[in-house]
């Protein structure tokens, strides 16, 4: 019997439109279009518009709020002020990684927290369970949907929707509203290129997803999938959790120690990463980039260095940008290459030649 999925509320809009739907994270989700290409090329050349209400939306609001996050997530929470964001982790007593996740402080007491579909429940559950001194209220935002205008042309089409957009520079947020009621507005994205991301109830979604594709097409853009998404995310170096990130692979050797506070003082898996510092990494976390075009890494490809296997492919896919394939890979131990090394990869039971370089692949700055 097959899994019951979610659907979003905007389902019959992208049929409408011709999507070609999917099951993601159980949920029933828009793969792609016009096709997977020409999304990507209208996201990184102009605009695109996606749904991503799958992911999850959870408030924590209250007195013992900030206190709440700090035993709970890698970053410094207090060090973000009303009206930013913080890219974080959460991670299992042995330092592995359960979820990435992005914390929007939306006042003093108050952060919404965006965590990936497969794991909302589980961060949902991680936070009720974590001790906090002083009141602290979840509130798990099912009812809400999630959209993204992402492309060079975005800031003009959401500005006209939502004047506040105007003066948000990158990770930062303001509230506004549509239709008279409450929209989380952001200025963030998983695709490189400048965008917002916007969270309102589903009772306006369509009328929402309507006005900002009527600017989108306006812009000749197009309305975007989760394929399209992915590729975007992969130039840019992005980790995936479940594809990229796991809980046997901590989240230094994920090379995501930016995004870990060590000395802000006690969360989940602090004590197993600092035993790792002292003890050296066992893997770590690595561009690839192919030689040949024809060579298309995708997971679980295995790396090799000359006959020694050395790593295993995350996630690997062709970069229309840079016309050629690209990858993540662990590679272990962490110091058996470094940048600018050639590698191979077993594509199906040929190698393909790869030179180990630094992420994003593709530089999309200034933002």
């Amino acid at each position: 019997m097959e899994p019951i999925l979610r659907r979003t509320p905007l389902e019959d809009e992208h049929v409408a439109l011709g999507a070609k739907l999917g099951p993601f994270a159980g949920w029933s989700m828009p793969i792609e279009y016009a096709g997977v290409l020409a999304e990507h090329r209208a996201v990184r050349e102009r605009v695109g518009l996606f749904d991503l209400t799958h992911l999850g939306k959870v408030e924590v609001v209250g007195p013992g709020a900030l206190e709440l996050l700090q035993g709970v997530v890698t970053n410094d929470v207090a060090r973000i002020d009303v009206g930013q964001a913080q890219y974080n982790l959460v991670l299992n007593e042995g330092g592995g990684v359960i979820e990435d996740l992005i914390v929007y402080r939306l006042g003093p007491e108050r952060f919404f927290v965006v965590p990936n579909a497969a794991n909302a429940e589980r961060v949902l559950q991680i936070l009720a369970e974590a001790p906090a001194e002083r009141l602290v209220h979840l509130m798990y935002h099912q009812d809400w949907c999630f959209l993204a205008v992402q492309g060079p042309r975005s800031t003009a089409i959401v500005v006209e929707v939502f004047p506040e957009a105007a003066g948000l520079a990158f990770m930062r947020c303001a509230e506004s509203e549509f239709r008279r009621r409450p929209v989380i507005v952001t200025r963030s994205g998983y695709t490189g290129e400048v965008g917002f991301e916007l969270f309102t109830y589903q009772d306006v979604a369509v009328e929402l997803w309507r006005t900002l594709l009527e600017a989108v097409r306006a812009s000749d853009g197009d309305p975007c999938g989760l394929a399209a998404r992915d590729i975007l995310r992969l130039e840019m170096g992005y980790p995936l959790y479940g594809q990229d990130l796991f809980e046997s692979s901590t989240a230094l050797e994920a090379g995501l120690g930016w995004a870990v506070d060590l000395d802000k003082g006690e969360f989940r898996g602090r004590a197993a990463l600092l035993r790792q510092l002292e003890e050296g990494l066992p893997s770590r976390l690595r561009g690839l980039r192919m030689h040949e075009r024809r060579h298309i890494p995708r997971a679980h490809y295995p790396v090799f260095l000359g006959d020694q296997l050395i790593g295993e492919v995350t996630s690997g896919t062709f970069s229309p940008l840079l016309h050629t394939g690209i990858a993540l890979a662990y590679l272990w131990p962490a110091d058996v290459v470094d940048v600018g090394d050639e590698v191979e990869v077993d594509i199906r039971g040929r190698r393909g030649k790869a030179t180990v370089v630094r992420t994003p692949f593709v530089d999309r700055s200034p933002r």
